[in-house]
């Protein structure tokens, strides 16, 4: 069996830099889908001490206003996106696929009821190119 080489075949692109994040919304940066058939999209916890992290997929047509994911209309995968509550969610990574229709997309990380917060960060990583290699 040959090993093959995917580096040249998706594009990873960071939404949510690695921060420690407290009481608020963290907005992630836009993802350009475009030249893509395909994403997903990982998101990663680090050390957790309080709060409730939740994460959540928006999409756009414009890249200007965009409207939250519905799973299984817009995301799929083994289970949708969960909160991270307690530190059973440290050092974990959650993934789920885009199978919606927009160009652009965004991370977004809502938390509540931290005095320490938690590490995260997220990536969408574009696949299926029109044209390779990507690089």
């Amino acid at each position: 069996m040959a090993i093959r080489d995917l580096l040249r075949n998706q594009n990873t692109s960071q939404s949510l830099v690695p921060a420690v994040r407290v009481n608020g919304t963290a907005t992630g940066s836009t993802v350009d889908l475009r030249g893509y058939d395909g994403a997903a999209i990982a998101v990663c916890f680090g050390a957790y001490t309080d709060g409730t992290h939740t994460p959540s997929i928006q999409q756009s047509v414009d890249g200007v206003t965009f409207t939250p994911c519905v799973y299984g209309t817009d995301l799929d995968g083994p289970a949708n996106l969960s909160a991270v509550t307690s530190s059973a969610g440290a050092n974990t990574v959650q993934q789920i696929g885009y199978i919606g229709s927009q160009r652009y997309l965004q991370v977004v990380l809502t938390t509540s009821g931290a005095t320490s917060g938690a590490a995260s960060a997220a990536f969408v990583t574009a696949g299926y190119p029109r044209t390779a290699p990507t690089m």
